[in-house]
């Protein structure tokens, strides 16, 4: 081995360690490493920056356009209400169609988006079945990871794998090359989960399953155990608050009061008046508020002794009397969410957004700690309050966080209307052009966002907002790193050792042996990492057997996407980690079978859909 390839791939075994302990960010990393490539020599100016014109890094960011359309057309929805009518009470149908759809949807969209989408539309169909949400939320992630595996655009380490394919020279894949054997570990997935569910215990019972509705606010104030730290105070004309704002007082930094409304006389009787922070506090009003510290009984009582307030008693069904005036709703916060590592003070959610967080899960308990000061992970669930047209808001706002829970009261107060029809006629359109190679996939995929715009399913500012760049950087700095193996003799190296542990096998073993490294590493970084590092492992491979390089490619592309089997393995497994009320242990239990099942479906089948 040469010292410009021990060079390369000490470098690259930095980039692994960096993406293992997450520290700093991959996407960092990556340009970090490509600079480095340059500054050695390693890599001309040239072939550093070639992944900003890689075709199959610009078609990435526009699905990631035409994702979100989808999103804001509200299509998860509407096939989350087909799915409410279809499954008729019976939880295996309900099962394999919520799989199913999640797949079909997830094949044109971001898994992890779909996921995030169909969490609540799960939680809520468990609900009117009368089934544990933990028989179904694993079940919803499997098939998150499955629909990459449907389409060329399914997930990006397909895209990767393309890129790197014509980057040889090859033709590469068509847009349903993938579909054959998607389908059938699809159908595989659903088979194993329909039978693998009676071991996903149910740790929690059924939410609402008594009722057999969806919850509603009082139900969502009392998981938060709201209903036992709420306190109403009257304002009297002599307390110092009075003229004064929310602002100016600081009643949450200070005093741990958390005003969640403000009953204000008007004409006929009372009405809820908004908690903005310029709002002023008038003699008489009565301010609802929310003491979600340990010591929340006893801070009431200070801030009523040293405002004069008036304690009134609190009805347990506050919040159902008025709730054409006040709505909860419960946040999901998604990977890559700009809020993660920020506390709820410092996300000022009441002077950005007008709403309220009075609430925090992580795991699906009740963090201890004062929430306020809590700093939130990947995950977590937010209990809001505030007025329905800011929460209805939020429902269309996903960047940040997911809404998980919207009860039963938001249909009467705000219903939504949908361009989904619209989205979907925009979606088939653009399929039909990538299938029929009238024009490039990148052309394809431009027009169906130019027209998702056109029919207002997105505007400029979501487009850009929905494209995540942190994965866009990361496949552009890590790309180069084939091209600096595969001039310092690091890929012949490479695959040698591949070769020699599988002892210079058959194809076939050669496959399996791929299969087994792509999903170890996938284990520890991202799968669009690992289809970076593994794709000319894979194709260097095909070229040393002499073999056709399209089964080693897709070998690469499925096994970077089996990520089954631990809750972090995959941002779509961490998403239900909570509102499955998993374990990691149930991962492991669940998804190391079904991994060995891909991989040898894979190993069998492939060669015979893409021959040696």
């Amino acid at each position: 081995m040469n010292p410009e390839t021990l060079w390369v791939l000490a470098l690259l075994g930095g980039c692994v360690v960096c993406f293992v302990l997450n520290r700093p960010r991959m996407d960092v990393v990556a340009l970090a490493a490509l600079t480095l490539l340059v500054l050695g020599g390693t890599l001309t100016l040239a072939e550093a920056l070639s992944g900003f014109s890689e075709p199959g890094v610009i078609l990435i960011a526009l699905f990631f356009v035409i994702g979100e359309a989808l999103a804001r057309a509200g299509v998860a929805q509407r096939v989350g209400d087909w799915l409410v009518e279809r499954a008729g009470g019976r939880e295996a149908r309900l099962l394999a169609l919520l799989m199913a759809a999640t797949a079909g949807l997830g094949s044109v969209m971001s898994s992890t988006a779909v996921v995030a989408i169909f969490v609540p539309v799960a939680l809520r169909v468990a609900a009117r079945v009368g089934s544990a949400p933990g028989r179904l939320m694993m079940p919803l992630a499997f098939a998150g990871l499955l629909s990459g595996m449907l389409t060329l655009v399914g997930t990006p380490p397909n895209l990767v794998v393309q890129a790197e394919l014509q980057r040889r020279g090859h033709a590469g894949f068509g847009f349903f090359d993938f579909t054959p054997m998607g389908l059938v570990l699809l159908v595989l997935g659903i088979g194993y989960m329909l039978v693998a569910r009676r071991w996903l215990v149910a740790r929690e019972a059924p939410l609402s399953v008594a009722e057999g509705r969806r919850r509603r606010l009082r139900d969502l104030a009392s998981d938060y155990g709201l209903l036992d730290r709420t306190r109403r105070f009257r304002v009297p004309a002599a307390s110092p608050v009075v003229g004064r704002t929310l602002g100016e007082l600081e009643l949450r930094a200070r005093h741990g009061a958390n005003v969640i409304a403000i009953e204000r006389e008007r004409g006929l009787g009372p009405t809820v008046v908004d908690t903005s922070a310029h709002q002023q506090i008038l003699p008489g009003d009565v301010l609802l508020a929310d003491f979600a510290a340990p010591d929340g009984r006893a801070q009431a009582q200070r801030l009523a002794e040293q405002m004069g307030f008036t304690e009134l008693p609190f009805r347990r069904d506050y919040f159902s009397r008025l709730s054409r005036e006040i709505g909860l709703a419960e946040l999901l916060v998604p990977p890559g969410a700009a809020v993660i590592g920020q506390s709820i003070l410092e996300l000022r959610m009441r002077s950005q957004r007008g709403i309220n967080v009075i609430g925090l899960r992580r795991g699906g308990r009740l963090v201890d700690e004062d929430p306020l000061h809590a700093k939130l992970k990947m995950g977590d669930t937010l209990l809001v309050a505030g007025a329905w047209k800011d929460i209805r808001g939020l429902a269309g706002a996903a960047r940040d966080f997911v809404v998980l829970t919207l009860p039963a009261e938001f249909d009467d107060v705000a219903p939504a209307a949908s361009r989904a029809p619209l989205a979907l006629a925009v979606l088939a359109a653009t399929v039909a052009l990538m299938v029929s190679g009238l024009v490039p996939n990148v052309v394809a995929a431009l027009l169906g966002c130019l027209a998702m715009g056109a029919v207002r399913c997105i505007d400029a500012e979501s487009a850009y907002r929905s494209i995540h760049w942190q994965s866009l950087m990361l496949i552009v700095g890590m790309l180069p790193f084939a091209v600096a193996l595969q001039k310092t003799g690091g890929i012949d190296w490479l695959v040698g050792a591949m070769l020699a542990a599988t002892g210079e096998a058959s194809p076939r073993a050669a496959l399996a042996g791929l299969f087994v490294l792509t999903a170890v590493v996938g284990l520890f970084v991202s799968n669009t990492a690992t289809a970076v590092l593994m794709a000319p492992i894979g194709l260097g491979l095909a070229d040393r057997l002499g073999c056709a390089p399209e089964p080693f490619a897709m070998m690469v592309a499925l096994a970077a996407s089996a990520a089954f089997m631990t809750p972090v393995s995959s941002p779509v497994n961490t998403l239900v980690l909570g509102p499955g009320r998993y374990r990691f242990a149930d991962f492991v239990k669940i998804g190391v079978p079904f991994t060995v099942i891909v991989g040898v479906v894979c190993v069998a089948l492939l060669p015979l859909l893409f021959p040696f």
